[in-house]
């Protein structure tokens, strides 16, 4: 029997690499997987854009944001399947000067802070994260501009009345070292960051303390990107969307079993898994609907506390295609 050819979008990351070489193999698919390049953010932007806009591919991957708010707003253009390519948490986005007044969480209650974007998949979790800490996000006075190149009020998305954009031609990384902010989230380290010197620093500069805390507590390793198909290619072959998420499910099982093979990646990587999988359990990054319920729902639950979807979205409505094929 022919296969049915399939083009998805993706960045370079390792866990999808199995599937771009055809080493793992959707069954009945003939997968062609579009990658990003060197772990370019400009790439990955672009593939995301090209996962839902251009007609020469049949998905992506894609934000869980910009999706969630297309079901908010009943747009079933796109499918969405529980397979989830990009995960992080998120304490270690937190920049803040080392010369400013932030020292601790609790500093952050009421201050300024900068951030990437306002409804962005990362920056949901951002505030998730905040409560966590005990930081009510409603009490913090937000910025939007760009971590560290300039910022043009034209191009920027509506943002809610109390929230500002960053001054015309200015980063965040500016306004942070001229201490008109106190703190910035940013997904990249921003340029001045240094660990040691400055001049822009982690507020947590061992993260992986209170992320491990974050994830004993909450039970969360924040998913932020899913894969998405275009309804036409999935009404014309709705079992491609339990191939495609089985075939990301075997090629994150056949990267995670490499790792732990051969776990020479970097000098302490064997023991950075041990103490991984003793905290968070073999699949640590799972894939598959019901391992992600509670987090999918977390994240939606959030998105409506924030302001950012009318109604939250229960999860059987997130997949509701995917569960119907």
């Amino acid at each position: 029997m022919n296969e049915l050819k399939i083009t998805l979008t993706c960045a370079d990351y390792p866990r999808v690499q199995l599937l771009a070489t055809g080493a793992v193999r959707p069954a009945g698919i003939a997968l062609e997987m579009v990658l990003g390049r060197n772990g370019s953010w400009t790439d990955r932007a672009e593939m995301l854009r090209r996962a839902v806009q251009d007609p020469a591919v049949q998905g992506g991957e894609f934000s869980m944001a910009q999706y969630l708010y297309r079901i908010d707003r009943g747009d079933r253009g796109l499918v969405g399947l529980p397979a989830f390519p990009l995960r992080n948490f998120v304490a270690r986005d937190l920049y803040i000067n080392p010369t400013g007044r932030i020292r601790q969480g609790s500093d952050l209650n009421g201050a300024r802070i900068g951030m990437y974007a306002w409804g962005a998949s990362g920056s949901i979790w951002y505030r998730h994260f905040l409560r966590f800490i005990g930081v009510d996000p409603a009490g913090v006075q937000w910025v939007i501009g760009n971590p560290d190149t300039a910022w043009s009020t034209g191009t920027a998305a509506a943002l809610p009345a109390h929230v500002q954009a960053a001054p015309d031609g200015r980063s965040l990384s500016d306004l942070l070292l001229a201490g008109e902010i106190d703190a910035m989230y940013s997904p990249p380290r921003p340029r001045h960051y240094h660990p040691t010197t400055g001049p822009i620093a982690r507020l947590f500069p061992d993260f992986r303390i209170i992320e491990q805390e974050y994830f004993r507590q909450t039970g969360i390793f924040p998913p932020q990107h899913l894969i998405v198909l275009h309804r036409a290619a999935w009404e014309a072959n709705p079992w491609i969307a339990g191939a495609i998420t089985d075939a990301f499910a075997a090629a994150n099982a056949a990267f995670t079993a490499a790792q732990r093979g051969f776990p020479y990646s970097t000098p302490w990587e064997e023991a950075e898994l041990e103490m991984t999988t003793a905290l968070m359990g073999e699949d640590f990054h799972p894939q598959g609907l019901e391992a992600n319920r509670a987090q999918i729902d977390a994240f939606c639950a959030e998105a409506h506390r924030l302001g950012l979807t009318q109604r939250r979205v229960a999860v059987e409505e997130y997949f509701a295609d995917y569960l119907a094929g």
